[in-house]
């Protein structure tokens, strides 16, 4: 008789209505949908607007499935991604700047399932489609950035301390970093001191000494330079996870690859022009003291003859493209704002920008405008563009940072935390930069050196493909099983099919995205799992021939054969870790379906069989298996 317990049992029972309840919801295909979002002073989503949209969509010939009101949004949902493009399109072109057209997938899950939290695994962009960047990230940028930060605290620390100093320049040979030239060996061994102890991150050397010329070099320590390469990377991808976030779309892949470079993958994106603009982008605010501005001769005779103030630097006012004079220490740079968000200036009726900084940031503001209420201060504009050019046959592309004066005015009272920077072109560009500032700005910039977009046709044939891989390889396996061991083949058939449900499940619950190599996993994961039933199946055999009883035999041939497959399937594991663990993309989405799919095939093959034939077999008197 079997001796199968009776936990055993309900834990089956559980595994199984776990595995139908947590897999169902991928049977239900989403829709193509297009989201209607207000921007900053846009009137919220109604049945106003609502009916606007739907006449709008009769009117260019698109047909929707429904056009309905949720909360502050409108939702259009779709046959399919081509008639989605034309609807949003239809659109955008309707309501301009004022709203967000972004495109998302609608669930159709019932709301049953969605309340205990199963819901459909989402798709990569191999089966959904959308588009996918290489960027590279030019570090020097943030090397050329911190080197003139340290280059003006030289310069106001020898100030500071009466030290006498010709030059403090960036040296254009690597590895020197800073130049200072100063006037007597006291000098440069007093500022070496200075140096040294108001900056540890830099490395101090003398360098050649020609009569009143005593030159130090100052350069960032190699542990320094680690650390910010690290560091502007982790910013760079985090940036970009708040900038895609604001997209809203959904499953984004944004992971860094080798030493400088980093891998953007939105699926179901079929706009790789607005994507690029917004993930690209480099924009951000500086606000410096104002020194000159047209009609003042001054900045116009620096425009002219190029004689710029050494505290001082020529930029050019946006519009007008008249010159401008500013301080060249900024009191407040974009990376100490907190928010923003893009309005309307009540005075003047133009294009704002509403900013909070953060403590330091407010307490800098403060200072400064406290003690210049009357004097001007400039808002500058920072953007950062590549230049393609060929170069001995091979295609160069050069950063080239663009700074404009977007807003120049006195100072009326002072301020900290929060006010209003204007001077914008128009509300999208408003907006445009509201959501950049928002979202931080990019440590570093970044050059997108690969881009393809994979169309929505391509992903469903993909689909297509991989089910119908599924089924084959799922159909072969059973029918295999099923002729050659009989009714505990017919077992070990049930039981693999709840290991592709359970698999299903547990890939839906913990929200992994399915992507080919996935589906690829999952097929060699119905391979695999038929082998532990093999062994287990032929030591049953084996027991019946050496004349064992039938319940013996089924006893035995489980017990003997779960050491040899636990030592198969942790080796197998053990390079599903590390597929997981070392593998990014494509490779790492295949270790976790392979690594899930070992521990769902473990039960489903030895636990769940054992269940199926004891129930089977368990209370009757057996004289011989079908096995």
């Amino acid at each position: 008789m079997s001796d199968f317990p009776r936990w055993k049992y309900a834990l089956v029972v559980l595994a199984m209505l776990f595995g139908i309840l947590y897999a169902l919801p991928n049977a239900f295909r989403p829709l193509s949908a297009v989201q209607v979002t207000p921007n900053q002073g846009a009137a919220p989503a109604d049945d106003a607007l609502r009916q606007k949209v739907a006449d709008a969509l009769v009117k260019s010939h698109v047909v929707a499935k429904d056009v309905e009101v949720q909360g502050d949004h409108l939702l259009a949902t779709f046959a399919n991604a081509d008639v989605q493009k034309s609807g949003a399109d239809a659109i955008s072109a309707l309501l301009g700047d004022n709203y967000t057209v972004a495109f998302k997938l609608q669930s159709t899950v019932p709301n049953w399932l969605t309340s205990i939290h199963a819901n459909s695994m989402p798709l990569g962009l191999d089966l959904q489609g959308g588009v996918h960047f290489l960027m590279q990230v030019d570090q020097s940028g943030v090397l050329d950035k911190l080197e003139n930060s340290y280059a003006d605290d030289i310069r106001g620390q020898l100030r500071d301390k009466n030290i006498r100093y010709e030059s403090v320049v960036r040296s254009t040979v690597a590895g020197q970093g800073i130049v200072v030239v100063l006037r007597s060996d006291a000098d440069r061994s007093s500022a070496a001191d200075l140096i040294a102890g108001n900056s540890p991150d830099l490395a101090v050397t003398d360098g050649p000494s020609t009569g009143d010329r005593f030159v130090l070099y100052a350069a960032i320590k190699p542990t320094k330079l680690r650390d910010l390469s690290l560091g502007t990377i982790k910013q760079n991808l985090a940036t970009l996870r708040n900038r895609i976030n604001a997209l809203g779309v959904s499953e984004p892949l944004i992971q860094q690859q080798g030493e400088d470079h980093i891998v953007v993958e939105l699926a179901g994106v079929q706009d790789p022009a607005g994507a690029k603009r917004l993930i690209g982008a480099t924009a951000t605010l500086e606000y410096r003291p104002g020194i000159s501005k047209f009609p003042d001769p001054r900045a116009r005779e620096a425009a002219q003859s190029g004689s710029i103030p050494p505290d001082a630097n020529l930029y050019y006012e946006a519009g007008t493209n008249e010159p401008v004079l500013v301080g060249k220490r900024p009191i407040v740079t974009g990376d100490q704002l907190v928010d923003a968000s893009s309005g309307v200036d009540q005075q003047n009726g133009t294009p704002s920008v509403n900013v909070t900084l953060n403590a330091s940031g407010a307490a800098k503001m403060q200072e400064f405008t406290n003690n210049n209420v009357g004097k001007p201060m400039a808002v500058l504009l920072i953007n950062t563009e590549y230049e393609t050019s060929t170069v001995d046959g091979k295609v160069v592309r050069t950063p080239k940072t663009i700074t404009k004066v977007i807003n120049y005015a006195n100072i009326q009272s002072p301020f900290g935390k929060e006010f209003s920077t204007n001077g914008l072109g128009s509300p999208k560009e408003a907006s445009d930069l509201a959501l950049l500032l928002k979202s931080g700005a990019l440590a570093a910039p970044m050059d997108i050196v690969e881009q393809y977009v994979i169309g929505p046709s391509l992903g469903q044939e993909n689909i297509k493909k991989g089910f119908d891989s599924v089924m084959l390889g799922l159909a072969l396996v059973l029918l295999a099983a099923a002729i050659y061991y009989k009714l505990f083949g017919l077992v070990a058939d049930i039981a693999l099919f709840f290991n592709l449900l359970i698999l299903v499940a547990v890939m839906s619950m913990i929200g992994v995205t399915l992507t080919m190599p996935g589906i690829a996993g999952i097929v060699l994961t119905l391979g695999m799992a038929i082998d532990a039933n093999v062994l287990i199946c032929e030591r049953v055999r084996e027991e019946l021939r050496n004349g064992s009883t039938p319940h013996a035999a089924i006893h035995a041939g489980y017990d003997k054969a779960w050491a040899t497959i636990l030592d198969a399937n942790v080796t197998h594991l053990i390079a599903a870790l590390a597929l997981m663990t070392m593998g990014t993309g494509a490779i790492r989405g295949f270790g976790i379906t392979l690594g899930i799919g070992i521990l769902t095939s473990m039960f489903t093959s030895v636990v769940m069989t054992h269940a199926f034939t004891a129930l089977i077999h368990g209370r009757r008197k057996l004289k011989t298996l079908s096995v």
